[in-house]
């Protein structure tokens, strides 16, 4: 699982740290649950292994169990990866996309378009409140054919399906 590129991009994306994250989910994989065994065999500081755990956790891919010591009366943690919550995370950012890209295609549809040499790109409306003259740059605004763009998106669409 690790392997895929997705859900390391996704973990990095909720730890924020793309250099210890990997070693760290690996280390739990491997079944080292606490925070000193998995400081102790990536060798990463335990400060940053804990930060990593606890980022990890609020984004709901990693769990704990706290238990106490009952000679030294201090809590030990063991943590355990919560792989199903990465395939979660990933059709919900699938969903996401899909939502994204079926509103562009209707704004597309739905639109015509105008631009200026300079690549500025307006709709119908906001091209027609300047009278077809590019705010940025001065120039004349001329019809933009979408039609390749609308295309594009429907391929796109039909390779999500």
């Amino acid at each position: 699982m690790l392997a895929d590129p997705n859900v390391q991009e996704i973990l990095i994306d909720v730890t924020k740290d793309d250099e210890n994250s990997i070693p760290i989910i690996q280390c739990l994989l491997n079944g080292k649950t606490t925070d000193e065994e998995i400081a102790e065999e990536t060798e990463i500081r335990l400060n940053i292994v804990r930060r990593i755990l606890y980022k990890l956790y609020d984004a709901g891919v990693a769990s704990y169990k706290r238990s106490k010591d009952p000679e030294t009366q201090w809590y030990t943690y063991s943590w355990k990866f919560e792989e199903d919550k990465i395939a979660e995370i990933i059709s919900d950012k699938v969903e996401k996309f899909s939502q994204e890209l079926h509103q562009s295609l209707e704004y597309e549809e739905d639109n015509m378009f105008f631009v200026c040499p300079n690549g500025c790109r307006y709709n119908f409306e906001e091209a027609s409140e300047r009278n077809f003259i590019c705010p940025d740059c001065n120039t004349n605004m001329e019809f933009q054919d979408n039609s390749s763009i609308i295309m594009e998106l429907k391929e796109l669409q039909e390779r999500m399906s």
